[in-house]
């Protein structure tokens, strides 16, 4: 039985567009927990081997054992990015669904004089969306892959709000639904990690990402500038 090529193409064929709300398939979590073992455990020993192995041969030209998993493991790390990033888009794609999720449309219909405690209040549907979402991608990644999407997700949501501020930047009356848009966010990410993960999860797994920073940083003016910080994974 010839083995299965999981390609672009093939991901994208399993989070094909649909009016319906997307959820990560089994397959592509067995793809990406395969993906991530084969970079973070096996590609160390068999690296390891390779040097082992040098060690005991002649010169050979100008090739170096192991010289080609050097390829093939930027290759691995470009297809796992690019599989996260998909997903990512997917799931953010949900919240634009239905009305009631749309983040930009919750700010839009928020004024100067907001409610803190209505806003909480239209932000709940978006909420137990996301809330749900976690939950469903902890049944499906192992711990790493995991972590890596939730970060993609919440800096997704992040650039949302960064978008409709940078859009708006000379009119403050919307800063403070953004401000109590932040806070949900930041609470939902990082409460339900921490809920499903427990001590397997890392400080810096909760340090809010650059997109919220960013934000924070408009909100704010003397906070610093976040531009430079690392991406998600």
């Amino acid at each position: 039985m010839a083995p299965k090529k999981f390609g672009l193409k093939y991901v994208q064929k399993l989070a094909k567009r649909s009016t319906c709300a997307y959820a990560v398939p089994d397959e592509l979590g067995i793809l990406l927990n395969s993906l991530k073992r084969m970079l973070d455990i096996l590609r160390p020993r068999v690296e390891s081997q390779f040097k082992a192995w040098g060690s005991c041969l002649p010169n050979v030209g100008n090739t170096t054992p192991g010289e080609r998993l050097s390829e093939v493991t930027v290759m691995l790390r470009a297809k796992f990015r690019n599989y996260v990033q998909a997903i990512v888009e997917k799931l953010a794609e949900n919240t634009k669904l239905q009305s009631t999720t749309k983040l930009k449309k919750i700010l839009q219909d928020s004024k100067q004089t907001v409610v803190e405690s209505d806003l909480r209040s239209r932000m709940q549907p978006l909420k137990d969306q996301l809330a749900n979402t976690i939950s469903h991608l902890h049944s499906v990644f192992e711990i790493h892959v995991f972590i890596a999407i939730c970060r993609g997700y919440w800096d997704r949501m992040g650039q949302e709000i960064l978008s409709f501020l940078e859009n708006r930047k000379e009119n403050r009356s919307w800063y403070k639904g953004s401000r109590v848009a932040v806070s949900i966010l930041d609470d939902t990410f990082a409460s339900h990690m921490q809920q499903l993960l427990g001590n397997a999860l890392h400080e810096k797994d909760l340090e809010p990402p650059r997109s919220i920073m960013e934000v924070r940083s408009m909100l704010c003016k003397d906070a610093p500038n976040h531009k430079d910080n690392t991406f998600y994974y």
